[in-house]
């Protein structure tokens, strides 16, 4: 019995090397076949300026006790970078792919504008594919991205745009008017019966709606929407510049291929093309009556050199103000050839504009549009209801039309557009007078731009990084995950014109949050924002289709 239970105690641990060695097995081989993660130490493009101080986070100009940037045992290398240093990357080359981008534009609505899709063969017309742009009238930043992702989407498609009316009216259409070369629904209709496509050639008016909000039934990253056969496709949703971006990660070429002609290499961010700016240029306008007080701004004098927008939810933090005018001089020592510069100054916060005036009149002459001395110039009335008490903190007390004028007197800044806030920096309000800007001092024969979109944090901002400046829609929340330093100093930085809405460049890392939600769209992204291909294309594979269209009557 005794030889018998130790013979059974050595065959137990024969089976237990077994095991171990075929586990050991396995795991070498998960870490041969699992890819690598990004290197954590990355060299600094130029030297840290920020020096290592005792004081206390809370001091206006330095970084805490411990340096955050420093690695133990790698003197060279950092872990994280300040804001300044993450937009040293942005300074130079968007211009160039700009015009491209611009040439692009133009060639398509030559192509697929209003004008000569209206004209075609019935045969041709009845064949030809739309992209309804529809928004509705709550923040205009949010709602001018669905209407510009619609565009977008048009030119990847080559398909016309459709501007979404409600009620027979525009969105913002006492404030804003739209390019001819754009449909609208009813003429669409008007058409369709017109040329008699379903009589003649049996295609009933279709649309096919797919709504970005709703990750486990979008086709945004698992379809080839080239190959959609519905005439009218309308992409919900679409919110901020990352939607129509989202195509750069489509598991078809096809569509990769008509994402990255569009917006680029999202890893070289320098060199992005102004997309949304371009698109603008073209389609949208001031209506007669805000073009008028933007000019009652002006006074028949040169355009603007600077615009600095101030989102501060009826707060005045000092620490903003003093960020702004470092900003303010930071754009003025780029542009030294300016001896005294017109800015304007934009907020919604009226006590706010009052206090930084005297400030920003010692070296600059500000231009701010008092919309209570402006009433009664315009031959055109504006609709002056006031904003409704949800909206105060967006729109500030001032009537809803104010902020129209705002956004395109700012847009006509020569140089530089400057973005600061109470709380999160570079919405998409200040994000689309940037692009506007940008693209309107922008010549056809440029063969360079001086422009800059600068972004003034204060240092109670940059306690944790980035890491607050959360939102989709916000320019800095693909740089807000670990690469970003805590503990920052007051901050100018040089700020993408077009938002990134992948993490593929450089010093940009994801937050939880993010990866979490990217999760929902079926990637995986690590830690440094890379993205899995291979677990999209198997969510793809996986996933249901999801097939919705809204029918028109006719």
């Amino acid at each position: 019995m005794r030889y018998g239970g130790i013979r059974r105690r050595r065959l137990s641990l024969q089976q237990l090397l077994v095991i171990s060695t075929v586990v050991t097995g396995i795991g070498l081989f998960m870490v041969t076949i699992r890819p690598l993660e990004p290197q954590i130490r990355v060299e600094f493009p130029r030297k840290f300026e920020h020096g290592v101080s005792n004081r206390s986070s809370s001091g206006s100009g330095s970084v805490g006790s411990e340096d955050p940037t420093r690695n133990e045992g790698n003197s060279g290398a950092r872990s994280c970078a300040t804001v300044e240093e993450m937009g040293e990357v942005l300074r130079d080359g968007f211009w160039k792919e700009s015009l491209k981008v611009r040439k692009i534009i133009q060639n398509h609505f030559i192509l697929n504008g209003a004008s000569r899709v209206r004209d075609l063969p019935p045969e041709q017309f009845c064949r030809h594919g739309f992209i309804l742009g529809k928004s509705s009238e709550a923040g205009f930043g949010n709602e001018m991205y669905k209407v510009l992702t619609g565009a977008a989407l048009s030119i990847m498609l080559n398909r016309s745009l459709i501007i979404g009316q409600t009620r027979r009216r525009y969105p913002f259409e006492d404030y804003i008017s739209y390019s001819n070369d754009t449909f609208t629904l009813k003429e669409v209709k008007h058409l369709w019966r017109h040329n008699g496509c379903v009589r003649k050639y049996g295609r009933h008016l279709v649309m096919r709606t797919d709504d970005f909000e709703k990750p486990a039934e979008t086709n945004v990253l698992c379809s080839n929407w080239r190959e959609w056969k519905q005439p009218i496709i309308w992409f919900q949703g679409t919110t901020n510049a990352v939607a129509a971006q989202f195509f750069l990660k489509n598991i078809h070429s096809e569509m990769r291929n008509a994402a990255s002609n569009l917006f680029g290499d999202p890893e070289v961010l320098q060199s992005r093309p102004n997309v949304f700016g371009e698109l603008m240029r073209v389609l949208i306008s001031p209506s007669k009556g805000i073009e008028e007080a933007v000019n009652w701004v002006i006074g028949g004098k040169e355009d603007p050199d600077i615009s600095l927008h101030m989102r501060m939810l009826m707060n005045r933090s000092v620490r903003a103000v003093q960020a702004a005018l470092k900003c303010i001089r930071k754009a003025l020592k780029v542009q030294h050839h300016i001896s005294r510069p017109k800015l304007v100054l934009v907020s919604d916060t009226p006590s706010l504009i009052k206090s930084i005036m005297p400030n920003i009149s010692e070296f600059a002459e500000v231009l701010h549009f008092d919309y209570e001395l402006f009433k009664g110039k315009t031959s055109n009335d504006i609709n002056e209801r006031q904003s409704s008490e949800f909206r105060v903190k967006d729109w500030g007390p001032a009537p809803r039309w104010v902020a129209f004028v705002d956004f395109f007197l700012a847009s006509r800044a020569k140089h530089a557009v400057i973005s600061g806030a109470h709380r999160r920096v570079g919405t998409t309000y200040a994000q689309l007078i940037a692009a506007l800007a940008a693209a309107q001092s922008l010549g056809d024969t440029s063969t360079s731009s001086s422009f800059e979109f600068l972004s003034s944090f204060q240092s109670n901002l940059l306690t944790d990084g980035l890491k607050n400046q959360i939102g989709w829609g916000h320019v800095w929340n693909r740089f807000a995950g670990p690469l970003s330093c805590h503990r920052q100093p007051i901050q100018c930085a040089f700020t993408p014109i077009l938002p990134p809405a992948w993490w593929d460049g450089l010093w940009q890392s994801p937050i939880p949050r993010d990866i979490n939600r990217l999760a929902s769209y079926g990637i995986e992204l690590s830690g440094f924002g890379i993205a899995d291909t291979s677990s999209l294309q198997a969510h793809c594979r996986s996933r249901k289709k999801v097939v919705k269209t809204i029918p028109f009557p006719l």
